[in-house]
């Protein structure tokens, strides 16, 4: 959708310049394209919370606890992540290689923050999977922050969401973890993972 307004806007800003740019002369704005100039730049400035975002670049190791079974202790894995940013500094890129039960694991998020809506948003896709996972939340100024996500299950088919929270022990260290349905539809702990900064 918002490729398509964009691209409705070039091509009304082409035409519109067509006979002005035979003329050598500057194409003539209406108010409404100002306006509208001005909102999509705004849109896509990257502010304050771009910059918390670029305070988490670095690479990680990663201690990743699994819960396959409420009552069942997890298990244990290690990793590491990288994380940078890209798009001119508007999106964090991570991407993550670890181990889950027993086999390689690899996985890609996004994480960004919409200046039009005032969310935090983030996706995840890995190798145990074909499908996405696209998430929005809130996040303070520690970066202390809960999100919403919801990707469709493999067994019913059908959407699940998951509650995911993040928090910064130090300023290095930060802690993620991972809520879900159980088997009797109550929400548990799914996943916890440590990511420690490197030096």
């Amino acid at each position: 959708m918002q490729r398509t307004t964009l691209l409705s806007v070039a091509v009304s800003a082409l035409l519109l310049a067509g006979p002005a740019l035979a003329q050598d002369t500057p194409p003539a704005m209406t108010p409404e394209m100002h306006a509208m100039m001005e909102a999509y730049q705004k849109a896509g400035t990257p502010g304050m919370e771009h910059g918390r975002l670029a305070s988490m670049a670095g690479t990680y190791d990663l201690v990743v606890k699994s819960w396959h079974a409420p009552d069942a202790p997890p298990s244990t894995d290690a990793g590491t992540a990288t994380r940078r940013m890209i798009l001119g500094n508007r999106v964090m890129l991570e991407e993550v290689t670890s181990q889950m039960m027993g086999q390689p694991f690899s996985g890609q998020g996004l994480h960004g923050f919409d200046n039009v809506t005032g969310k935090h948003w983030g996706t995840w896709n890995d190798s145990m999977s074909t499908g996405l996972m696209v998430s929005e939340g809130t996040c303070d100024a520690q970066l202390t922050c809960t999100y919403t996500g919801t990707h469709h299950d493999p067994v019913t088919k059908k959407p699940q969401s998951s509650r995911m929270t993040t928090r910064w022990t130090d300023k290095n260290t930060e802690v993620f973890e991972m809520y879900g349905p159980g088997p009797d539809g109550k929400e548990t702990k799914m996943m916890e993972i440590t990511y420690k900064r490197r030096p």
